[in-house]
């Protein structure tokens, strides 16, 4: 192992603070003559994306965070990880930015589908899981965003209040199982807490994180979040990203000099960005890192995606369908050949391809009619342009040239083939598109910057896209669209062609669509041609969900409301066709006040590029979904125990304390739509025996259905009688077992010491007394309950 101290006193002071902070969008500077190689970061929540965003690189794509909580199996979780730290090797990638395990308090959170679940064992277990897969392969994680990023609006200055029984039983508590399992790195939110900004926080960040609970690692900032030189420095950040308005250098060697900030304060954080480098490999005589995995991505995310599926309702075991019994289908929706595999902003991917619902169902069912009608559209902007009739685009920039399909091309950071930014001026778009009707087709340009489209000898827009004193990120996150319209002819082929103007040096930072709309029907006429077909067939499966306009990181949403008509469109349908099933392709809960009127619904999350063969397995019955809601789905908006996020004075209170999620539920007595930890699978179960000591529970259980099937046995634990200061109970434990028709299987659930213990005075204390202990399938279905003293 290498000798970080005697390191240490062979780098010179400037050397020392130019480890700390980035040397351009995603690495750290290379120090040759000590054995250092540069350290590199990609975001990497649902896939690996790598110092850019190229399509000509690119990445798997995972189901999103939620998804992955949802299938509540902490090794599936570290399969997720190993495939992740293996993407992440092959990239050149050694610290990953991601989990996310700030806690879903309300459903309005903008970047819920980020995160795993509303209950802080559920988020931590998952996380532990993700972060032991990743590490594996070598590759530090960052877990994120320490503390109190649970939603978007005004997250660059907002103040979280937070009490401290709350923020260390609630929201601190992911954050420290991660460490207690070995993380290497965290990272700092924008946002500050009880009036420290979080780069700065060093009640949390060197108090709480470095002495109480002994983390080694990095505390990496978000991304700018960093904005003071001697605050930050002494506030136990270590590293400052990016390279662009960062607030170390040379000030903070000027500060170190004047005496502002001990040179002890920066040799810890170089000890630490040292080790991490000795961990990932990129430091001479460090252990050696070996790639032990050569896992499939296709498969991991096909398994994560059909795990995490969630059947909330099946009404007269409508799912799974017969293939053999069935002679036409109806697909409808927008988004079943448009899905949303993955939520917007740091969670983006290029994925190498992606299966919508329609292409899935299409294959799974060869020899069944399978129509498609699209119903209603929510979609603000339009599809990027693919499909029957068009060309795979070109994409190039100077002398570098290469094909994507949609035409759509995004990244941040580095450029595809390595050029550089300062001699790109021009990117161009180049397609034929053949339409096969003829008539009025509508084109789009959408993201940011100034623009040229043609399509064929007509040029249908010119002029720049950006609304007024927006910022790059505020650009990428919410581009604008220009559209314009053009009579085609069946069967003739016309190119398209879309430049866009650059300003020198500003490539690093690209948004460009191509959107396409061909003649049809207007809203009305949509609806109504997806009811004919619906009551003509044997099901209908209606694809609904949310759009990149309505759900994203850097807003919040205003409501949990389907957009657009899509609402109607399920009702309609069922009306006409009593067996229709509902897809909700949705990152996190949306209000469904058809939910009574349909056969089935199934959950399906951002699924990843499986998304389409993954869905036909579940609704087939190849695969049983296996998911159970790691978030409250509430029947109306007024319901939610904490909903607005309402900044006043620049601060938001948490003024609920401990009673988030499924835990102001219970207090308030309301009854959701569906509770925490509901889910249905294609069989049953029956609870025999449970024997509870302090340290577990012993569940013994039988498969009483026709089908093998996969059971999350769920552990609740609650004071005898109820705690008011307390939850009327709390997640302790959970675990998945497997078994055949009748087969009865036994799983022993560990009781964490936290679980009888509450924050007070400044520490944890112990509550003795009589508690009750419930397996349950869900938090509102209890099989057996045991009482415990202690």
């Amino acid at each position: 192992m290498t000798d970080v101290e005697h390191l240490l006193t062979q780098l010179s002071l400037d050397e020392k603070v130019s480890l700390l902070a980035g040397q351009d969008f995603w690495s750290l500077p290379a120090i040759e003559r000590i054995g250092l190689r540069s350290l590199v970061m990609s975001d990497g929540p649902i896939g690996v994306r790598g110092v850019g965003w190229a399509p000509d690189d690119p990445s798997i794509a995972l189901p999103s965070p939620t998804a992955l909580a949802a299938a509540w199996d902490v090794e599936l979780a570290e399969r997720a990880g190993r495939l992740l730290g293996q993407e992440s090797r092959r990239k050149g990638v050694h610290l990953l930015l991601g989990p996310t395990v700030n806690l879903q308090r309300t459903p309005l959170g903008g970047r819920h589908f980020e995160c795993y679940s509303e209950d802080p064992l559920l988020s931590g277990e998952i996380a532990v899981g993700f972060v032991r897969g990743v590490q594996r392969h070598g590759v530090g994680t960052t877990v994120k965003h320490l503390v109190g990023n649970d939603f978007e609006t005004d997250r660059m200055e907002v103040d979280v209040r937070i009490g401290d029984r709350a923020l260390r039983e609630i929201y601190l508590a992911p954050f420290e199982r991660v460490v207690q399992a070995g993380g290497w790195g965290v990272m700092s939110a924008y946002n500050s807490v009880n009036g420290f900004s979080m780069a700065q926080n060093g009640p949390i960040q060197d108090t709480i994180l470095k002495q109480e609970w002994g983390f080694d690692g990095v505390v990496v900032s978000d991304w700018r979040a960093a904005r003071s030189t001697v605050g930050a420095a002494r506030g136990g950040l270590d590293i400052a990203m990016p390279a662009l308005e960062n607030p170390w250098g040379e000030k903070l060697v000027s500060a170190v000099r004047a005496g502002e900030v001990p040179e002890e304060i920066i040799d810890d954080k170089v000890r630490r960005v040292l080790l991490l480098a000795q961990r990932v490999g990129v430091l001479d005589g460090g252990p050696a890192v070996t790639i032990p995995d050569d896992l499939d991505g296709d498969t991991i995310a096909h398994e994560v995606a059909a795990r995490s599926f969630v059947l909330v309702r099946n009404e007269n075991y409508t799912l799974p369908l017969e293939p053999a019994a069935l002679t036409k289908v109806a697909v409808i929706g927008a988004l079943a050949t448009d899905a949303r595999v993955l939520g917007g902003g740091s969670a983006q991917v290029s994925p190498p391809h992606v299966i919508s619902p329609l292409a899935g169902l299409e294959t799974a069912l060869s020899g069944v009619d399978v129509e498609y009608a699209i119903g209603a559209d929510p979609r603000p902007f339009l599809p990027a342009a693919h499909g029957p009739g068009w060309a795979p685009t070109t994409v190039t920039m100077g002398d570098h040239s290469f094909l994507v399909d949609p035409a759509a091309v995004r990244w941040i950071g580095s450029l595809p083939g390595g050029l550089d930014p300062a001699g790109i001026d021009e990117i161009r778009l180049e397609t034929t598109f053949t339409p096969d009707t003829a008539g009025e087709h509508t084109f789009a340009v959408s993201g940011f910057g100034t623009f040229e489209l043609r399509v064929g000898d007509r040029l249908l827009y010119e002029g720049t896209l950006h609304p007024p004193g927006a910022t790059r990120a505020d650009l990428l996150l919410s581009p604008r669209e220009q559209r314009a319209t053009v009579t085609l002819e069946a069967g003739v082929a016309v190119p398209v062609v879309l430049r866009q103007s650059i300003a020198r040096g500003m490539a690093h930072t690209v948004s460009t669509t191509i959107g396409h709309r061909p003649p049809g029907p207007d809203d009305e006429g949509m609806i109504a041609e997806a009811v004919r077909l619906a009551a003509g067939s044997d099901v209908a499966v209606i694809v609904v969900g949310t759009t990149e306009q309505t759900e994203s990181e850097g807003f919040d949403r205003t409501s949990l409301a389907l957009p657009g008509r899509q609402d109607e469109l399920v009702s309609r349908v069922a009306a006409a066709n009593p067996r229709t099933v509902v897809v909700v392709n949705a990152g996190s809960p949306v209000l469904m006040p058809w939910a009574d009127e349909v056969a089935a619904t199934l959950l399906t999350w951002f699924p990843g590029q499986e998304a389409g063969a993954a869905l036909a397995d579940v609704l087939l019955g190849v695969a049983e979904p296996g998911g159970r809601l790691p978030t409250t789905w509430p029947r109306r908006e007024e319901d939610c125990p904490v909903f607005a996020i309402e900044p006043r004075d620049g601060e938001v209170a948490y003024g609920e304390g401990v009673f988030v999620g499924y835990r102001g539920w219970l207090r308030s007595g309301v009854a959701p739509l569906y509770a925490f930890g509901h889910g249905l699978g294609y069989t049953t179960w029956q609870y025999e025996e449970m024997v509870v000591t302090e340290t577990e529970a012993v569940v013994t259980l039988t498969n009483t259905g026709a089908r093998a099937g996969r059971e999350v046995v769920q552990l609740y634990v609650g004071s005898s009688p109820v705690d008011p200061e307390r939850p009327e109970r709390w997640l302790a434990g959970f675990e998945n077992v497997e078994a055949r028709p009748e087969e009865t299987v036994t799983v022993r659930i560990p009781l964490p010491p936290r679980t009888f213990e509450v924050f007070q005075d400044g520490g944890w204390v112990r509550r003795t007394g009589e508690y009750r202990v419930i397996a349950a399938h869900a938090l509102d279905e209890p099989r057996l309950t045991a009482t415990l003293v202690v």
